[in-house]
């Protein structure tokens, strides 16, 4: 399938750099794909009124972690400065990563971690990492000398936030993005993006659903780095999705397929919820316990079996998100959605206003 059928033009000042306040003050778009008019407007606190008492809310609950590390490689008197990208734990020690620069990066070598990037930098206030792989695009596989809860602690507090690079090349990260850029319900340690549909949650937005009769369940994927990277081939089938990995308990797929049984439908909040349940799936489209890597990536034809409804914000022109949501709702239907949002002042991606799709009938519609 051709990239460029997913382009658009966005202005760049329909990109949101701070969230709405409160959160729940966001702009939701309704899409119903086989409605007469598909598209109403509404605002993201008018949510519980729009499910149905039944109705099961599927969220992600992975937090954001300090991510992007600063250090220098060494080569004698010499030295480099490296950044880093953690995407994805491998082992209580290990983290895939992209670095920058990252070709004249050689295996074995080692980068030290600190806050000043100096090298005489006390045992205890640095961190250090052997490069054991390479790969594509940037990525690296380091080993840390630490591990475990020591490795965390350490990260915690020489990481930076790792902020979308829309918004991060337009302003500095500051003390506000530590609330902003992590959900109400954020809780399970691993994420270096936040799930950005759960963001617009509140206590008076969930407080709202439970009135309603709508439950609220949770699963954890842990979002990599690779949600940033564009997509460079103008063909999908020679896209490669980065690895990220999520867990389904038992408990919740035995909810999650209750509340089916029952006649009610379940949301996905974020595209991560979404593609981890499609992982969990079944071909009958009831939800089996998950844990472990997916790398599904999804483009119109796709026949979707656990998802009815999906409330996700706005995406990047050509990205494999666009696609996901051309795929649930049909891509002619979110090309005039998205030209509805553009006209009518709806503010993109992470810290945007959100969208409530219906599935389409014919996904690749």
């Amino acid at each position: 399938m051709d990239v460029g059928i997913f382009d658009f033009d966005l202005p760049e000042d329909r990109i949101a750099l701070r969230p709405a306040s409160p959160r729940d003050a966001a702009r939701l778009l309704v899409v119903r794909p086989d409605a007469a008019s598909p598209f109403e407007d509404h605002v993201m606190r008018d949510l519980a009124a729009l499910l149905r008492p039944g109705d099961a809310l599927v969220l992600n609950d992975t937090r954001v972690i300090p991510s992007r590390l600063h250090g220098r490689r060494w080569r004698g008197e010499t030295s480099a400065r490296i950044e880093v990208m953690l995407h994805k734990r491998e082992s209580a020690h290990r983290w895939l990563a992209f670095a920058r620069p990252a070709k004249k990066l050689a295996l074995g070598e080692r980068i030290v971690f600190d806050a000043e990037g100096a090298s005489n930098a006390c045992e205890l206030a640095r961190l250090d990492a052997e490069v054991i792989g390479k790969g594509e695009g940037g990525e690296v596989e380091l080993a840390f000398s630490l591990t475990g809860p020591l490795l965390d602690e350490a990260i915690a507090r020489l990481g930076e936030l790792p902020l979308p690079p829309y918004i991060a090349g337009k302003r500095a990260t500051d003390a506000a993005d530590a609330v902003d850029y992590q959900t109400l319900h954020a809780r399970a340690d691993g994420a270096v993006a936040a799930p950005t549909a759960g963001l617009h949650f509140t206590p008076e937005l969930v407080a709202a659903l439970e009135a309603r009769g709508v439950s609220r369940h949770f699963v954890t994927l842990h979002v990599g780095a690779g949600t940033f990277l564009p997509v460079k081939v103008e063909d999908t089938r020679e896209h490669r999705m980065h690895a990220e990995w999520g867990d389904v308990s038992a408990a919740t797929a035995e909810a999650l397929n209750a509340v089916r049984a029952r006649g009610g439908r379940i949301i996905a909040v974020g595209t991560t919820s979404l593609r981890l349940l499609e992982s969990a799936a079944r071909e009958d489209g009831t939800i089996a316990p998950f844990s472990g890597d997916t790398a599904i990536f999804i483009t119109p034809g796709y026949r979707f079996r656990a998802v009815d409804l999906l409330l996700t914000n706005f995406h990047l022109p050509r990205s494999t998100l666009f696609m996901l949501v051309s795929a649930f709702s049909g891509l002619e239907v979110m090309r005039r959605a998205y030209a509805h949002a553009i006209a009518s002042g709806y503010r993109f991606y992470s810290y945007g206003d959100g969208s409530l799709l219906q599935r389409a009938e014919l996904s690749g519609s």
